[in-house]
């Protein structure tokens, strides 16, 4: 995929040369408001893209590429293993993550689409949200209310089933909703049950994206934290045999054994 090049400026690449106004540029750029203005006008770009039609896949990655830079250009640092997974990947997955923040729905694409066809299961709100909405329904996420889970199992596994028969691979986030302490007994088995169901295979994912905390009144706003770094790690594809249960303790294991090693790093 051709990535356009990014508009943002490395913080190691701007030159000072003791002007005060650009070194209260420089400063302005690692703060919490540059991170938030930029962001905002990325959401802004990427709706008027939407609306017209034009946000594509290629649209899509490129824009999320864009988001890692700004992470970076905030102070935010990653670490990602495991992206040939993704790039060895000849048919349709189902692929399950924690959930810790905004970030991962701005992030995931850009490690996902370069590669494979790919969809969401996203919360019914962010689908009608009048700035979000357009960008959202513009990639045809599964939509599930959350309100009633016996309507959201149905939905989920009769459109993932219909995504992944068609080619197109499908994000899912058991958890229900993004949790700052990974529980185990919070994390469902959808994502494996879609995946027997369709007879692909499962990539697990673990994150641990604290660097990009949930806000109190606007929740993908929080604070920036640039003392946590972003890990990301994309496990080889599980063939789900039996009734699944054991596919699913396996990836629960992977996201736990995966978070304590990085906890025990900050």
């Amino acid at each position: 995929m051709n990535y356009s090049k990014i508009p943002y400026i490395h913080l190691n690449d701007y030159k000072t040369k003791g002007n005060k106004r650009v070194i209260a540029d420089k400063l302005f750029l690692n703060t919490r408001g540059f991170f938030v203005l930029k962001y905002i006008q990325m959401v802004f770009q990427n709706r008027r893209i939407a609306l017209k039609g034009l946000y594509n896949r290629e649209k899509w990655a490129v824009s999320s590429y864009d988001v890692f830079k700004l992470i970076e250009n905030c102070g935010g640092q990653f670490e990602i293993t495991g992206l040939e997974n993704f790039r060895n990947c000849k048919e349709p997955v189902v692929i399950v993550s924690n959930h810790m923040s905004a970030m991962e729905s701005m992030i995931f694409p850009g490690l996902i689409a370069p590669f494979m066809e790919v969809t969401f299961v996203v919360k019914e709100s962010l689908v009608t949200h009048p700035l979000f909405g357009p960008v959202m329904r513009a990639r045809s996420p599964i939509a599930v209310g959350r309100s009633n889970s016996r309507e959201d199992l149905i939905s989920v596994m009769k459109q993932g089933k219909e995504f992944l028969e068609k080619g197109t691979s499908v994000v899912i986030f058991p958890q229900g909703g993004r949790r700052d302490i990974f529980k185990p007994e919070e994390f469902n088995s959808l994502g494996v049950k879609l995946a027997k169901s369709a007879g692909v295979k499962v990539i697990p994912m673990a994150i641990k994206t604290d660097f990009w905390g949930n806000g109190k009144i606007i929740r993908d706003l929080g604070p920036i934290r640039r003392n946590k770094k972003i890990f990301i790690s994309i496990e080889k594809p599980i063939e789900i045999t039996g009734n699944g249960k054991n596919e699913n303790d396996q990836i629960i294991k992977f996201i736990e054994n995966k978070l304590n090693i990085w906890n025990n790093l900050d």
